[in-house]
């Protein structure tokens, strides 16, 4: 009876589920060099002006990028709306671009352009790129894919990269000009590339979810290991045929702390025992209209996906590659 109850809950949470699209930008550490990349929930992206600066240092090239049209060959965003007139040349008569290959046409605009930032050489950038493909709808066969790799940078020194979107500039464009992109910076805030830095810290700096896990008090159950996997308590339940990290003790948190909005329309997580903990997805969703609030029905998905997962030698177990420091 309990477990069909959990059922028809869950079954209704889902499907008043809204479908929220998001643009996730995300920076990754390859020693002195900083990958810059971006994944999105399904939506297709046009063009991206994104600035990028550094707490130290200076950036000092940029590679990896793609040049020219998207195809199925060589997809990726490779039209400089900020170069394309300084470098690219059209035939007057065949409409085709002679060549897409000049070693200056490059997505970083110009620092004297409107809105841009130091350039190269500077502790900042601003980026440019746009896709151009045809067919033009997004099930295109040339369309970029919904993750990838923008770009490179090299950078002077070890230090922190942080990306912002360039409103000024266009920010992110999505293939329906009319829909506005929902971005996710958290990984590509505050990232550490080019060394190693030493925190006593139960989630460390360069983890993805650091400046948002500082932002909301630094709860310790972030730092279980399986707690971004819907494991709200950081304990192995048990049972005649197994035992799981995921299960009831974790959904009642969730029920406790379910859509509790922040402040001024509610009391907020914080009115709420362990409610933090029950925010597996680590961000916070809703409206400034009708209030913000952390757990919601991302994490409901989260906890579904890995509810009543066997632990070794009775199932694959939930991994625990979370990034916490810390098992109860």
């Amino acid at each position: 009876m309990m477990m069909r109850k959990l059922c028809l809950f869950l079954a209704v949470l889902l499907w008043a589920s809204p479908i929220m699209a998001a643009v996730h930008i995300i920076v990754e550490s390859e020693g002195s060099t900083a990958s810059i990349k971006y994944a999105t929930d399904g939506e297709k992206v046009r063009a991206f002006a994104l600035d990028i600066t550094v707490n130290k240092g200076t950036i000092d090239a940029i590679s990896d990028f793609v040049r020219g049209e998207s195809t199925a060959q060589k997809p990726g965003y490779g039209i400089f709306p900020g170069n394309f007139a300084r470098y690219i040349t059209v035939d007057a008569d065949t409409g085709e671009v002679t060549t897409w290959d000049p070693n200056e046409y490059t997505p970083i605009a110009d620092p004297c352009d409107p809105g841009a930032l130091g350039g190269l050489g500077t502790s900042g950038i601003t980026v440019e790129m746009g896709a151009l493909y045809y067919p033009t709808d997004d099930s295109s066969p040339n369309a970029p894919p919904n993750s990838g790799l923008l770009f490179k940078l090299t950078l002077s020194e070890s230090a922190t990269v942080t990306v912002a979107l360039n409103e000024a500039r266009g920010g992110i464009v999505l293939t329906d000009p009319d829909v506005a992109a929902v971005v996710d910076l958290k990984q590509a805030t505050g990232v550490s590339v080019g060394g190693v830095v030493v925190s006593t810290d139960l989630l460390l700096p360069s983890h993805p979810d650091y400046v948002e896990w500082v932002a909301v008090g630094k709860p310790a159950c972030w730092a279980y290991p399986r707690q971004c996997h819907g494991d709200a308590d950081g304990l192995k339940e048990a049972s005649k045929t197994g035992s799981y990290y995921v299960g009831l003790q974790d959904l009642n948190l969730l029920v406790a702390a379910w859509e509790i909005k922040e402040p001024p329309f509610g009391l907020g997580i914080a009115a709420i025992e362990n409610g933090i903990c029950a925010d597996f997805a680590h961000d916070q969703d809703g409206s400034s209209k009708t209030g913000f609030f952390r757990v919601g029905i991302t994490d409901l998905n989260i906890l579904v996906a890995n509810w009543l997962v066997k632990e070794a030698p009775d199932g694959p177990g939930v991994p625990g590659d979370c990034g916490g420091n810390l098992s109860p």
